[in-house]
């Protein structure tokens, strides 16, 4: 059974990722990247856990943790157990990558002589394939198709029909360790790693990592435990950043709105660059910029909302129906059907992160800026097209105001690249195409009476997009209507003060799905920057605290967090939900109790320089 979303807490080793519960039970892990299929889905298949695989490693009696944390600013998690017969510590980690994917768990003695038992169950494709095992006295070998997986153990291990499993009792000062290697079937068996070696060298990386973190605020805890997992969700073969590390957990509970979330997601840039490039992480910054240049390579007018971790295109989605779904939440899904969507906003958002690595002086390429023109001369032509907007509604497509604002900020940006950087452009046509689009979305994207942008053309709902309309330059933070369409959403949109995406039921169900979904959280930061953007700076550091305590005990937070239920939801842990509490800690840090617009933009890296944009 698995245990709720905020109960795991994230192991990593910069190309794939596992998931870690308070029962000690690894419930979650692709081997060997990300998106790869799961050998443990435990996490999805709630009817029967094991039977989709798992890892458990705990006290015989089976009690859950105690207490747990991470070691300092690692990824190295430790988790303790108070038993009748004595106190011991399980350290658990994925040292970084070397000839093979590993996973290391040292059981260690603290006081007294306390029982333990290991089991181990093995379900290559997401619980749908069972291995071929052998065991050797210590070792065990698993094999099947393109996977295997070698045990290496400190004490026996017993063949249980499908699982492995040992029984042992650890004393105090002991350490007892279990190591977890994946390879490539058709490959020769790996030297197995030492344990201890291992988890010195992870705790070694992560802390040289995180030295060079250059936030200092009163909330660097919890920005240096964000970046940490940001970092883990990255790819270091070619720098994309995952938006989690799952698959398929649930907007709703016992919901439909389950989504494929391993993959590169092209809104997150220029959020994810603020973040990095305003905590000193230039390398990292670096890294996605070209990842992002490499992906969206080619036509123009084929630019995907997604892409795969080293920038394949194709995500076909389909349905794993032998899995019962997290609390029953089906269908469980692989694959994303939204990457063959039209977002307009993507070109934005591509235009507008480019944009920022130049201004943060990140090496200009030539590539760059050809793309640039390329993709704006595709935005020309199309940006006045219904789209599916950036939450991937599977609706009708609509004229959404969001889309139209990013639209206008892609030409703003290359403008200003223009004048800044004496790039070559048509500058004088691109200045009649912003004023164009933005006179267009003031007058059909804004309800007059309502004071107040609205989610698209004629619409009678609401978007937490519409937040970023100062943010990214649009209009000024103390425009009247930018003030009118904050207090909207916060009347409207708010849930017990966090904030959905859209509510689901105006409009006819503009996304097109059944059910509902909880408060999105970066949305809730985007409210957090909207209320310091515009003075309420007290407002937004209440917030602020109160999203902070949303994360679970190992400073974690997924996708959404459910108001009525007290639980997070959806995909975890969430890059988005990361990256905006990196960004509003230090957009607080900086803020005062009145606050400009101008210096607020310029934090938040969307300068308006040139003063020509018309504010409708």
């Amino acid at each position: 059974m698995p245990g709720r979303i905020e109960d795991y807490a994230l192991l990593g080793d910069l190309q794939t990722a596992a998931l870690v519960g308070r029962n000690g039970a690894i419930d979650w892990l692709c081997l060997p990247r990300f998106d790869s299929p799961a050998c443990f889905a435990a996490l999805l298949d709630t009817e029967n856990g094991e039977r989709a695989g798992t890892w458990r490693i705990a006290p015989a009696a089976g009690e859950q943790v105690t207490r747990r944390r991470y070691r300092g600013d690692t990824l190295v998690v430790e988790s303790e157990w108070d038993t009748p017969e004595g106190t011991v510590r399980l350290l658990d980690c994925m040292p970084p990558r070397g000839e093979a994917a590993d996973v290391v768990r040292i059981v260690e003695g603290v006081s007294g002589r306390v029982p333990m038992r290991m089991l181990l169950r093995l379900r290559f494709d997401y619980g749908h394939v069972v291995p071929w095992v052998r065991h050797h006295g210590t070792e065990m070998t698993a094999i099947a198709g393109p996977d295997a997986v070698w045990l290496h153990g400190s004490v026996p291990l017993t063949d249980d029909g499908d699982t492995t499993t040992a029984e042992f009792t650890v004393g105090a000062g002991e350490r007892l360790a279990f190591v977890l290697t994946h390879v490539s079937s058709h490959l020769p068996q790996p030297a197995p790693v030492d344990p201890e070696r291992a988890l010195a060298d992870t705790e070694a990386f992560w802390a040289e990592w995180i030295s060079r973190c250059e936030y200092r605020g009163p909330w660097e805890h919890a920005v240096r435990r964000a970046l940490v997992t940001l970092k883990a969700l990255t790819y270091a073969p070619t720098g994309g950043i995952v938006a989690a590390a799952t698959t398929s957990l649930p907007e709703q509970l016992g919901g439909s709105r389950n989504w494929d979330y391993r993959y590169c997601w092209l809104r997150d840039a220029t959020f994810t660059l603020q973040a990095l490039l305003g905590t000193g992480y230039v390398d990292e910054a670096r890294a996605w910029r070209e990842w992002l240049v490499r992906a969206v390579a080619g036509d123009p007018g084929k630019l995907q909302i997604m892409y795969g971790l080293d920038g394949s295109r194709r995500l076909p989605e389909q349905n794993l129906d032998w899995l019962s779904g997290y609390e029953n939440s089906t269908p469980v899904r692989v694959g994303n059907a939204a990457a063959d969507q039209l977002q307009l906003d993507v070109w934005g958002e591509v235009l507008d992160g480019l944009h920022l690595g130049r201004e943060a002086g990140l090496p200009v390429q030539d590539v760059a800026w050809d793309l640039q023109v390329a993709l704006l001369d595709h935005l020309e032509g199309n940006w006045n097209e219904p789209d599916n907007s950036l939450w991937e509604v599977r609706g009708p497509r609509r004229q959404f105001v969001h889309s139209k604002v990013l639209a206008w900020a892609g030409v703003d940006r290359a403008i200003d690249s223009v004048a800044r950087h004496g790039l070559l452009g048509p500058v004088d046509r691109w200045r009649v195409l912003r004023d164009r689009i933005h006179a267009e979305v003031c007058e059909k994207g804004f309800d007059p009476e309502r004071n107040t942008f609205t989610q698209f053309y004629g619409s009678s709902g609401l978007d937490a997009a519409l937040l970023l309309i100062p943010r990214i330059g649009f209009l000024p933070w103390d425009d009247p209507r930018v003030l009118g369409t904050i207090d909207a959403v916060r009347e409207q949109l708010c849930h017990d003060g966090f904030v959905l995406r859209y509510r689901t039921d105006t409009d006819g169900g503009v996304d097109g799905l059944p059910g509902d979904e909880g408060a999105f959280l970066a949305c809730s930061f985007w409210l957090v920057d909207a209320l310091a953007g515009t003075g309420r700076v007290h407002e937004a550091r209440d917030l602020f605290e109160k999203l902070l305590g949303l994360r679970n005990d190992v400073g974690l937070l997924s996708e959404e967090y459910d108001p009525a239920t007290g639980r997070q939801i959806g995909n975890t842990p969430q890059a988005f939900s990361m990256v905006g509490l990196i960004n509003s800690a230090r957009q607080l840090a900086g803020s005062r109790t009145t606050t400009s617009a101008s210096r607020e933009q310029q934090n938040l890296g969307h300068p308006r320089r040139d003063g020509t944009g018309s504010h409708g």
